[in-house]
């Protein structure tokens, strides 16, 4: 039987939870839907995101979930369709079906292990490599985690291919009412996130103007005891939790500075959606912020508690400054849409069918 001519996305993402990865996978799928109506999308039955998938049109197929179905159903059902193009855009695939783009956001599994549970690592450490060597190229979101693909996997150059992330249309200018001035970061407890830098360095603070809140879930159980300590007894520090993106859309608009001193980042989105509501932002000098942010960023090495604080009291202290990057960061997130990002996918996609 010949391959099929038809190409079918893998959209397991619309079963999870929408993190970045999940959002990266939709964005891009609706572009490509709106671009190659013909595409088809395929899905396990237990969908959490409903209006997306009605978006995409999905095709529910098999009768498994999670790993097992991408591993046992969708390449069943594949099969029975003549082997067509699969494109898997987040992070997974099925490791048994060859005709297949894939997608690796970053390595940080390899980079930070220890942000890892044993179980997730040791699966990661496993699959991503024959995920890699059974794809007709892999897709990624930096040149930042181009290099690293290549490095650790030691793949050429030509088989991964840049496809960035961009900034959905929710991200803009809101009004917004300040009671207090107040600095925001969006942070979880992963090491590589910088978390305990960003409290030490708003402890140096020397001005006591503006609060610190922090975006992002905090397990109070797995914390480190000393950290919840300092949190909870600077009443300048608010964790908020988990928001929706209508309340960290007015969240952004309000803050007088997005502070970002993560480690590392295969792309590191939340800097850009900052931007998009004219945010000013202070950024790690690290991974692959400085090539997402460009000139549009005031920059602070991760390493450094003491730089993150100067960063952040120089930008506190300098209207003039705030407003010079509100006007960069505009321009910078022009240099980054869906819509190119789907047609950068297209060009490869078109190679193989």
């Amino acid at each position: 039987m010949g391959r099929s001519s038809l190409i079918y996305v893998n959209a397991r993402f619309l079963t999870q939870a929408m993190t970045g990865v999940q959002r990266y996978s939709l964005e891009v799928s609706l572009q490509l839907r709106e671009q190659m109506p013909e595409i088809r999308f395929v899905a396990p039955r237990n969908i959490v995101q409903h209006e997306a998938a009605q978006a995409l049109g999905v095709e529910l197929v098999g009768n498994r979930t999670g790993h097992a179905w991408e591993q046992l159903d969708l390449p069943k059902f594949l099969r029975s369709q003549g082997s067509p193009l699969l494109v898997n855009l987040a992070n997974t695939a099925p490791l048994l079906y060859s005709n297949k783009l894939s997608t690796l956001h970053d390595i940080a599994f390899e980079r930070f292990p220890e942000n890892f549970s044993w179980k997730f690592r040791t699966a990661y450490q496993l699959a991503t490599p024959r995920t890699i060597r059974t794809s007709k190229k892999v897709l990624t979101v930096s040149e930042f985690s181009k290099q690293e693909i290549c490095a650790v996997y030691h793949i050429a150059p030509e088989r991964v291919v840049v496809v960035p992330n961009a900034v959905s249309g929710e991200f803009s200018p809101q009004p917004h009412d300040v009671a207090e001035p107040y600095l925001l970061a969006v942070s979880s407890l992963n090491t590589q996130k910088n978390f305990h830098g960003l409290v030490d360095a708003f402890s140096l603070l020397k001005q006591s103007s503006h609060k610190l809140y922090i975006v992002g879930s905090l397990n109070k159980n797995f914390a480190d005891p000393g950290l919840v300590k300092k949190i909870e007894t600077d009443s300048r520090i608010k964790l908020l939790g988990r928001v929706t993106d209508e309340e960290l859309v007015r969240l952004y608009s309000g803050a007088t500075a997005f502070v970002y001193p993560s480690f590392y980042e295969g792309f590191g989105l939340p800097p850009l959606e900052a931007q998009a509501c004219d945010c000013p932002v202070i950024a790690a000098n690290a991974a692959s912020l400085p090539e997402v942010c460009g000139d549009s960023a005031l920059y602070c090495s991760p390493y450094d508690v003491n730089d993150i604080a100067k960063q952040m009291d120089v930008l506190i202290s300098s209207p003039q400054l705030a407003q010079s990057l509100r006007e960069k960061g505009r321009a910078n997130i022009q240099r980054y849409s869906w819509a190119a990002s789907a047609s950068r996918l297209l060009q490869v996609i078109r190679e193989f069918q």
